[in-house]
Order: structure tokens, then C-alpha cells, then sequence
């Protein structure tokens, strides 16, 4: 049994979205599987009772026995500062939903609301596995061949070459649990293929995984090569990069099918003819986004998810949380330490 908490306050058009989510969730998690809905107990028994009115009893009788609301009485809002997280709201839904881990209550957290914050509280609360400086959030980005997971996409703006390399391990955990790639090819996102190419840290840290066992290391990769999940050496099952990079490079995949639609729509072609073929460059069809590094589960979902986006977000956390990723990470770093020393 795995028990989910979903922080039913965050995101840009939370509670609708985020109960919808829930609800939507419920259809297609196992039976034994719960959700916690943490946030401010009378906004979201409104809101369920609002989307549940007219529903088969089954559905009514499946929320009341599998959805629990968990009281907190604060917000974190979007344009909060992160440290509001820790200190200046501790009764949040985030840090409640969050503190339930900790306290082995839950399994996993969800949230679509501030992701500085999130990182932040995620961090404080959940706390890093030894041997990491800070954790990264890991996005699935589409492919001609297989999603490829790239990382760090927007937690740490600026990264040294070690952490580079602790991302490289991250990443490749994240495949294997997750996405079940067996020996994943891990790739550094630089402006050639070639080793002396890059900024200082994308050169130190190709110097260091080109050196690290454990890892398939296939070198550098171009921007062109992610779209593709694939380089002239071979398929690519993950992307390292720093927050920035990372960043800018989702934010350009986003934008990528209203750009084909816009094309399109000019040569007489209808949105609909096309939203089949182009739903896997949609946000919401991967739904969240896990930190990784942290000893627990913390998924990061995008500020705008529709319910639809929510309900996978949930979906990744109890996949996160099933196959014990933590843990894995946990394992590989300390065994990696290990080896260094010797």
C-alpha cells in the first residue's frame, strides 16, 4: 500500500485542478493505494463535494474511502520567496505534506505549487543523501527514439563539474527505476562532441565520468541530439546539463506544438488531425517532474497542470515510491564513495 500526498493548494488553478487530479487518479491506482489531500480542510471538502455531486455512488464511495484531507492552514503562493517554506510558513500545505514523510506517514509528495520553494522544503525536510551538494530536478523530454531524461532542468542555475557528475548518477538511477533502461547511456548536453568542448565544468566533469566506473558514459551531445535520443555513437538515455541549460531548453520544447499548430494551421491542417501524433511534447501526458537526491520522494509538477497533468504527476510519485528509487540513489552513491577511497 502506498499513500500519496498531494498538496491540494498548490499550482495556478488548484483546488479544481488538484481535486480533479485526485479524483482522475483513483481510476487507474490499485485499489490498496490512498491519496492525502493536505491543505485547508473546508476549501477542499467543498471542492470535492462540488465534483463529486452527481457521480455514480462508486466513485463517491471510492473517495471517501481512499482520499484522506489533512489540515494545514497556510499557502505557500507563487511569489513567495523559497525560504517561506522553511521558515516563514511552516504550517503550509507543502511543508505539512512534505513533514508526512518524514514522519512516515506518506510515501510520496506531489505539488504543482512554487518550485522554489518546493526545492527548498524538500530539501529541509526530506534532507540529501550523503555525498550530494544539492538535489536536481530530473524532466522526461520526447524523443524520435525513447524519452530521454535531462537534468538538472531548473533547480541549481550554476553547477560545478562535481556536481555534474552526481547529477550523471542521479540520472542514470532514474532511468533504470523508473524507466527500466538497463545500462543507461548517460551523456553530457554540451556545444560539440568533442571532450575539450564547453564551459570549465562541462570539461572538468566529461574528464571525470570518462574516467568513473559504474556508468556508461557515452561523452558529449549536441542540442540537436536530444529531440532524436540519440547521437552518431548511439541511443542517449540521459542528458546532463546545469539548471540553466536545462531550463531554457524545456521552456523551448514547450513551446514547440503550439509553433507546429501555428504552422500548420496556415497550410489548412486542423489542430485535431495533429494533437494525436504531438501529445507526448504535452507537459501534462508525463505529469511531474522527482528531485532527486533527497532521502524521500518529492515530485515537482508544472504550475499550470490541468487535472489530467496532476493525476500522472501521482502516478510518477507511487512509481517513484514502488520501486524504491531513494533508496537505489541512496546505494549508488555510497558504493561509489566507497570506490573512491580505495
Amino acid at each position: 500500500m502506498a499513500r500519496i500526498a498531494l498538496d491540494a493548494m498548490g499550482g495556478d488553478h488548484a483546488p479544481t485542478a488538484t481535486i480533479a487530479g485526485a479524483l482522475l487518479a483513483l481510476q487507474e491506482l490499485a485499489p490498496e493505494h490512498g491519496i492525502q489531500l493536505v491543505g485547508r480542510p473546508d476549501v477542499i471538502r467543498a471542492e470535492l463535494e462540488a465534483q463529486l455531486a452527481g457521480a455514480a455512488p462508486a466513485v463517491r464511495d471510492a473517495a471517501a474511502q481512499r482520499l484522506t484531507v489533512v489540515e494545514a492552514a497556510e499557502v505557500i503562493e507563487m511569489t513567495d520567496k523559497p525560504s517561506v517554506a522553511i521558515r516563514g510558513k511552516p504550517n503550509s500545505s507543502m511543508a505539512v505534506g512534505l513533514r508526512l514523510q518524514a514522519e512516515g506517514q506518506s510515501d510520496a509528495f506531489v505539488s504543482a505549487g512554487n518550485t522554489g520553494a518546493q526545492m527548498a522544503a524538500s530539501t529541509f525536510i526530506l534532507r540529501l543523501h550523503a555525498g550530494l551538494n544539492r538535489p536536481a530536478i530530473a524532466t522526461l523530454f520526447p524523443s524520435a527514439r525513447e524519452p530521454v531524461v535531462v537534468l538538472d532542468s531548473g533547480a541549481n542555475v550554476d553547477c560545478a563539474a562535481e556536481e555534474l557528475v552526481q547529477f550523471a548518477r542521479l540520472g542514470a538511477v532514474y532511468a533504470e527505476d523508473i524507466l527500466g533502461r538497463s545500462n543507461p547511456a548517460v551523456a553530457l548536453l554540451s556545444v560539440g562532441e568533442e571532450p575539450e568542448k564547453g564551459n570549465a565544468a562541462v570539461k572538468d566533469a566529461h574528464q571525470t565520468l570518462a574516467a568513473a566506473g559504474g556508468l556508461n558514459f557515452v561523452g558529449n551531445v549536441e542540442g540537436r541530439d536530444v529531440p532524436m535520443g540519440a547521437c552518431d555513437r548511439g541511443p542517449v538515455d540521459v542528458v546532463v546539463c546545469d539548471g540553466f541549460v536545462g531550463n531554457v531548453l524545456l521552456k523551448f520544447y514547450e513551446s514547440v506544438p503550439k509553433l507546429i499548430f501555428g504552422l500548420l494551421a496556415k497550410s489548412g491542417v486542423t489542430k485535431e488531425q495533429l494533437s494525436g501524433a504531438l501529445k507526448n511534447l504535452d507537459y501534462a501526458a508525463h505529469g511531474g517532474a522527482p528531485l532527486l537526491g533527497l532521502k524521500g520522494v518529492s515530485i515537482i509538477c508544472h504550475g499550470k497542470s490541468s487535472p489530467e497533468a496532476i493525476k500522472n504527476g501521482i502516478l510518477v510519485g507511487l512509481r517513484a515510491a514502488q520501486s524504491r528509487m531513494s533508496d537505489h540513489i541512496g546505494q549508488r552513491l555510497a558504493s561509489t564513495a566507497e570506490g573512491a577511497t580505495r
